[in-house]
């Protein structure tokens, strides 16, 4: 094998690495806001934003997205009052930048943070079908 050959590989490898760097660095951010743990401290669901958008992850797969962040906060929330029902004890940590953003909504509609999750909450029951009251623990 030649030196320039090796020169040339190597330049080429150099080049990959760079513009693989690149294409992270013009990827769109992703923001941790929110994670909900157990005793254990296993993540069982949590929320980023990316690209102003909220994302709710649990059980390591995406579970939906929205631009509201009092809704996603309020899931999160909910996800919390469930595992207590079940005896399960979780934390839950969230970013001042979520709840602030939360609030302003709530305020937007003239409500309080805990008015609007809980009319969050009664839509989310009346769009349910019958039945499907989601405190049903058995499966």
């Amino acid at each position: 094998m030649s030196v320039q050959s090796k020169a040339r590989r190597d330049a080429r490898k150099r080049k990959a690495v760079r513009e693989r760097n690149q294409a992270r660095a013009d990827a769109p951010r992703i923001e941790p806001h929110a994670e909900l743990r157990d005793r254990e401290g296993n993540l069982l669901a949590g929320i980023v934003r990316q690209s102003g958008v909220w994302v709710l992850g649990m059980d390591g797969r995406i579970a939906g997205s929205t631009d509201s962040a009092a809704q996603v906060l309020m899931l999160i929330r909910r996800a919390q009052r469930l595992h207590d029902a079940q005896g399960v004890p979780v934390k839950l940590v969230y970013s001042d930048a979520l709840r602030d953003e939360a609030e302003l909504e709530a305020a937007a509609q003239g409500l309080s943070l805990a008015d609007h999750e809980k009319r969050l909450e009664e839509e989310m029951a009346a769009a349910r079908p019958a039945g499907q009251d989601g405190s049903d623990t058995t499966h």
